[in-house]
């Protein structure tokens, strides 16, 4: 009997596509085979890619005197090196698991025609795909996008925190970028300047983004309490009054709110000084911004959490409160019996997913404050900088990209192991992992 898994698999190991023709698959085989000179094509990038991510570079540009002139001559760019490295590497990663499936489909067709199954020609193949393995084929291409797009990044940023690129010394193509390991780490964490800036606005981060996410569930949750509360009337007026915050964009929001908040000529501190109260230093006093930021994010934050407590709100049954009330129960009794057990369950994975997002939250920082007040104090941070303000100082305005690189990789474990854990946590995905 003829081994036509064997013969099949050994010759979808020589070249992709090989196996499948010798299975009388000759349309997935042809394919499969450009996919394998595509693989091969990449392959021969691979040796340049392994020496750009080691070495970074061997030469960078300069003047080469070509006659009686001196000539600018252009050298290895590290940065573009390192790229370059990691879209081979990727792609090479791509083109393996293809081979791989290549090399089992090979095997898988074989023993089939062992068996006497005549292999599936490629329309069959095509329902198959189109079929039983749609799922799969859906998933790849945001598989693939996630590679490239999101899984590239990362790996971008954690190779840089473990070089010298910063300004004004190491910017390439002037200057060639070393590999130093851990040694940013170790200067951020020793340098007295660095490790005070660090551990101030680590701080500052965290009070933040425990009062934003705090203040704004409380707040939410209050006003979906009392507009859902039987006997009061105009609630749908009231529902579309409390979301106007949400639906003017954030951009023209917090810049109106910045003006606001002016020292010098804003309407709250005239509003102030009507009454015969001072002025306040809303954005230039350390404390007062910092109350600042957290009030203007109650407001344009609340919205969103109202309206889905409601959501949660309307969903409880009434039996369940008349039968507390014909218990005895009190008010606060039932609420804390009843809702808020019912409006944790549900949003209980939405507050942790708030909480990393106020960790990250920019745009409210850097629109309304930028960051300030100033504090000397501080490397390249004010008072109000949270650590995703201050890698984007550290980027833009003073080129320290190694030190950014080294902020991103702190906020990307501290925000991903919060959320993972605490949402593995939270009784709702417990609930659905034992529905599964």
């Amino acid at each position: 009997m003829i081994q036509h898994r064997k013969w099949a698999m050994v010759l979808s190991l020589i070249g992709m596509g090989l196996g499948q023709i010798y299975n009388r698959q000759l349309i997935k085989g042809v394919l499969l085979f450009i996919v394998h000179l595509v693989a091969l094509r990449v392959a021969l990038y691979v040796p340049r890619a392994i020496w750009g991510i080691t070495t970074l570079g061997e030469r960078a540009d300069h003047l080469e005197k070509v006659g009686r002139l001196y000539v600018n001559v252009r050298g290895d760019h590290s940065i573009f090196l390192m790229i370059e490295g990691m879209v081979v590497f990727l792609a090479a990663l791509v083109l393996l698991v293809v081979y791989v499936m290549n090399v089992r489909d090979a095997y898988v067709v074989g023993k089939l025609r062992e068996s006497g199954t005549a292999a599936p020609n490629f329309k069959a193949t095509c329902q198959r795909i189109t079929g039983k393995h749609f799922p799969h084929l859906v998933i790849s291409l945001p598989i693939l996008l996630v590679i490239f797009f999101t899984v590239m990044p990362i790996l971008f940023m954690i190779f840089l925190a473990f070089t010298n690129y910063s300004s004004p010394n190491y910017l390439p193509p002037a200057k060639l970028v070393n590999w130093i390991g851990f040694g940013g780490f170790k200067d951020i964490f020793t340098i007295k300047a660095w490790n005070h800036t660090f551990f101030g606005v680590v701080l500052w981060t965290a009070v933040w983004t425990i009062c934003a996410t705090l203040t704004t569930f409380i707040g939410g949750f209050g006003v979906a309490l009392m507009v859902q509360k039987r006997g009061i009337r105009l609630k749908g007026f009231w529902r579309t009054l409390f979301i106007i915050p949400y639906a003017i964009p954030q951009f023209i929001s917090l810049l109106i709110m910045r003006n606001m908040f002016n020292g010098e000529f804003g309407p709250i501190n005239q509003y102030l000084n009507y009454f015969g109260l001072s002025d306040l230093p809303w954005l230039t006093d350390p404390f007062w911004a910092k109350l600042t930021v957290i009030m203007v994010n109650v407001w344009i934050g609340f919205p969103i959490t109202m309206l889905m407590v409601i959501g949660i709100l309307s969903t409880i049954s009434r039996d369940y409160y008349e039968a507390a009330q014909i218990d005895g129960a009190t008010s606060f009794q039932q609420f804390r019996a009843i809702t808020l057990p019912t409006v944790m369950f549900s949003f209980g994975p939405l507050l942790v997913m708030s909480f990393a997002g106020n960790i990250n939250n920019f745009n409210l920082i850097y629109l309304l404050t930028n960051g300030n007040p100033a504090n000397p104090d501080y490397q390249s941070a004010g008072d109000t900088d949270i650590l995703i303000t201050w890698l984007y100082k550290l980027t833009i305005d003073t080129g320290k990209y190694n030190f950014a690189s080294i902020i991103g990789i702190f906020i990307f474990i501290l925000v991903a192991s919060f959320a993972i854990v605490n949402i593995r946590r939270t009784k709702a995905f417990k609930e659905d992992e034992i529905n599964i």
